[in-house]
């Protein structure tokens, strides 16, 4: 009976318990006329099953293999064979070291250097085995030597641990991320130039709090994202200044007694110089996450840039239309033309910000020096910098096809009292302190929203009926258009003021005015 109600119950189940991994769980085979036994004998063929498994290279005070569940669970190389350029690299530089310091011969280190060349071809060309049971992209490669080479390779790890090893490849990676980033932000600050040169004179409500504040020019905007994105690149080349120094060297923690040459390897490598302390060298993670914290700037910086256009293109704005090569269309709704690519910037915002946030917790607990838990580095940093590059790349090149609806845009500005803070800097030339002027402008306004009219529409009785200050003179402020002519200070978005800004950038970056 209670054999029948596990049956029974084994029956339900059977569909959950088969979508489990199979670590998880291994159904038992019986046959319908016999009851379930776990047989002694299984047990020895799992143990002559593990004994079989290539000996791990670390394997030599161990009796036993890992389990299956643990060997998947640990494993890295689904991912981190991503460093296997940066691997070779400073295996390269080490080996050559390792040769001059009289640790291994000119021979050995000759054809460890042959070697190594060789699963770099195969790696690229494809033809390279990946082994979950060499655990990561380091012992996959030193694993794949020594079955290519011999003897020598048993030399290649002398005075190196995968600790500095590590941190070595991964600081060589995301040195050449950070180039890479910083070259696709150029490429976005490229296309906000060349649409500010394409919109010279136009001028739109600039907002505060999402209400209409002043009147800017287009060309003034567009630059603001554009200085951003010049802090965004500043960052990451300072992050990659603290970041370019060696940790090769350091083995696991304590560095070494062999007469190892740190100086040389760095240089090799393109770094700064060696880093000075070795436990450090290992477990700090200071550089990445100084990396993502620039990348979610970066990505707040796109996703606000994105959520502007957004509502620019909205029926409602009508201030851009983005051309149909960067817009999606309604499954159901025919009619629709959606700036999508710049609502998945605004985001993927949000996975960029995730994969710091993941860091910052993954090392808030860590004692010194190296723990494992620094393999869950890896991913988020590989994830943030995708991101990163698709969303400059896709923002770029919604920056390239869209249109400014200067006619929708010019017709929209008159709402809003734009120039009444211009108005107020009439009265403050007048002698007025500000505060007074800020009252008799206010009262002003209230006038106009009383009449429904512009500022601008009131007649000099009118305005000298709240303030006698109010001359013939008065006009030659009002107007978004001459609004914009009397800001003058540097940085403003006066016409002379932003054609000097124009002048800088295209010059910075290489354009032309034309």
């Amino acid at each position: 009976m209670i054999m029948d109600s596990f049956l029974a119950y084994s029956a339900e189940t059977m569909p959950f318990f088969s979508s489990l991994p199979k670590p998880f769980f291994t159904p038992i085979i019986r046959s319908p006329n016999l009851p379930v036994v776990v047989h002694r004998r299984s047990f020895s063929v799992a143990a002559l099953q593990m004994s079989s498994k290539e000996v791990k290279l670390w394997g030599g005070r161990f009796e036993e293999s890992v389990t299956d569940a643990v060997e998947k669970f640990t494993e890295s190389i689904s991912f981190d064979k991503a460093l296997y350029k940066h691997d070779i690299m400073g295996s390269r530089a080490h080996a050559a070291m390792l040769a001059r310091q009289g640790l291994i011969t000119d021979s050995d280190r000759d054809t460890i250097l042959k070697g190594l060349d060789e699963i770099e071809r195969q790696i690229e060309r494809g033809e390279f085995a990946w082994r979950t049971d060499r655990e990561d992209v380091h012992m996959n490669i030193e694993a794949a030597l020594t079955d290519l080479v011999g003897e020598p390779a048993k030399k290649l790890h002398t005075a190196r641990s995968r600790n500095d090893q590590v941190c070595t490849d991964f600081r060589l990676w995301c040195r050449d991320a950070i180039d890479a980033i910083a070259l696709r932000i150029k490429h976005l600050q490229v296309s906000l130039v060349k649409l500010a040169l394409k919109n010279e004179g136009l001028i739109v409500p600039g907002y505060t709090h999402l209400q209409r504040a002043q009147p800017v020019l287009l060309q003034h905007l567009l630059l603001a994202y554009v200085e951003q994105l010049e802090r965004d690149a500043s960052r990451l080349l300072d992050c990659r200044v603290r970041m370019n120094f060696c940790p090769l060297g350091a083995c696991a923690l304590a560095g070494t007694g062999l007469p190892i040459d740190r100086f040389m390897t760095s240089e090799a490598l393109g770094f700064t110089a060696p880093m000075r302390n070795s436990i450090d060298a290992v477990s700090d993670r200071d550089f990445v996450l100084e990396f993502l914290s620039a990348n979610s700037i970066t990505a707040i910086h796109l996703s606000r840039l994105g959520e502007e256009w957004v509502l620019w293109a909205s029926e409602e704005f009508g201030f851009l239309t983005p051309s149909d090569s960067v817009s999606t269309g309604s499954s159901i709704m025919p009619q629709k033309k959606n700036p999508d690519p710049m609502e998945l910037v605004r985001g993927k915002s949000a996975r960029v910000v995730g994969d710091l946030v993941s860091l910052l917790v993954l090392c808030k607990g860590l004692p010194h020096a190296y723990n494992r838990d620094l393999q869950e580095d890896k991913e988020p940093v590989f994830d943030s910098v995708k991101t990163i590059m698709g969303m400059l790349e896709v923002s770029a090149e919604f920056a390239d096809n869209i249109t400014f609806n200067q006619e929708r845009i010019r017709n929209a500005l008159p709402a809003g009292h734009l120039d009444a803070t211009t108005l107020a800097d009439y009265l403050v030339k007048k002698g007025i302190p500000f505060r007074t002027s800020h009252d008799i402008v206010g009262r002003s306004v209230a006038f106009c929203v009383s009449r429904k009219c512009q500022l601008q529409d009131l007649s000099l009785a009118e305005l000298r009926s709240i303030s006698t200050v109010f001359d013939e003179d008065v006009y030659e402020f009002l107007g978004v258009e001459n609004a914009i002519k009397k800001f003058s200070s540097y940085g403003s978005t006066g016409s002379e003021c932003v054609s000097s800004q124009l002048d800088y950038w295209v010059a910075k970056l290489d354009l032309s005015r034309k």
